[in-house]
């Protein structure tokens, strides 16, 4: 018998005995999932009293600044405190200018928040280029890989650059998405130079070219034009790649890490958290959350169970926090018992 096994055999060992009682099953409960423990993405676009619904994602929209400014404040009531911004431009180009501009879209709803919530909330950035390009790539295209492709470091400055303007607008946290070679160290010292050397860096460092993100992209309006990621997103195969990318973004000065997608990915959110001793945010993606939606709308699940069972699972795998368009409605029915 393996040693860390417990001894013992029916009818002297029942394990039932430790769930009987629902206060001692309480007690004894090794995984725990908390409001606090949740991240609700915000899809920006320009305007005023703006509530642009997401056809493929249920009770999710883009809003103006304003309406954002609503919807942080119901979902701190219901005790979310961190919030993921994407922002959708009102004009998009082939390399992404907007992204940079001070007065664009994702800086305005941070001063619109922060203004109305002061120090209550995180806000946190997604830094990125697929909403602002014109052909939905994440960044500058070019041919040095002798095909036409995502330059990989002539999109660094820019990402640095966009980062610093978020933490100058009111961001608590960057967060780079776009998979790209020595980003977090650009990112890094991007944001040192400027004087923001406390803004922590929330990488993407394992990011996976994921068949879940499909609703993702109608909420952000970045569809690549043409081909696919896949040449700098991870390919679902492989897990060993997935420790090579965290070890090189953590040798940079990743401050947090995540996995995205996370349902099909928990091994690699195990294997993550194993290996690291920074906070693992796991990605409940678009369309993890369309899939569950689309279920209990045809009354086939109860959407209460399969939402806090799937973000219980994400827990226990490692996560230390969620990313997860549910997360009001959890953090609800976690209030109400």
């Amino acid at each position: 018998m393996e040693p860390w096994l417990p001894h013992g055999r029916f009818p002297q060992a029942r394990p039932r005995r430790l769930r009987h009682n629902p206060l001692v099953r309480d007690m004894v409960r090794q995984t725990s999932l908390a409001a606090t423990d949740l991240i609700e993405p915000v899809f920006l676009r320009p305007g005023q009293g703006i509530m642009k619904p997401v056809a493929s994602m249920p009770g999710v929209f883009q809003v103006s600044p304003d309406m954002a400014v609503r919807q942080a404040t119901e979902a701190l009531e219901a005790g979310i405190r961190a919030f993921l911004l994407f922002g959708i431009p009102a004009g998009k180009d082939p390399r992404g200018d907007a992204a940079l501009d001070e007065s664009g879209i994702v800086q305005e709803g941070l001063r619109a928040i922060r203004a109305a919530l002061g120090d209550k909330v995180v806000l946190i950035t997604d830094e990125c280029f697929c909403e602002y390009t014109d052909h939905g790539h994440c960044g500058i295209l070019g041919h040095s890989t002798g095909r036409l492709d995502l330059e990989n470091d002539a999109n660094l400055p820019r990402l640095a650059t966009q980062c610093v303007s978020h933490a100058r607008a009111g961001a608590d946290i960057v967060a780079p998405s776009g998979m790209l070679d020595g980003m977090v160290a650009a990112i890094r010292r991007g944001l040192d130079a400027a004087g923001h050397s406390h803004t922590p860096i929330m990488s993407y460092a394992v990011k996976f070219a994921s068949g879940y993100y499909g609703p993702f992209r109608d909420a952000a309006e970045s569809p690549p034009q043409f081909g696919d990621r896949g040449s700098y997103q991870m390919d679902p195969a492989n897990a060993s790649e997935a420790l090579r990318e965290l070890a090189l973004d953590l040798d940079e000065g990743a401050d947090m890490v995540m996995v995205k997608p996370a349902l099909a990915y928990l091994d690699i959110v195990r294997m993550v958290r194993d290996r690291c001793a920074v906070p693992v945010v796991a990605y409940n993606v678009s369309g993890e959350f369309a899939m569950v939606k689309a279920a209990a709308e045809r009354g086939w699940i109860d959407e209460r169970k399969v939402v806090l069972e799937t973000l219980l699972g994400m827990r226990r795998a490692g996560a230390d926090l969620i990313i997860s368009y549910h997360a009001r409605d959890a953090a609800r029915w976690l209030r109400a018992g």
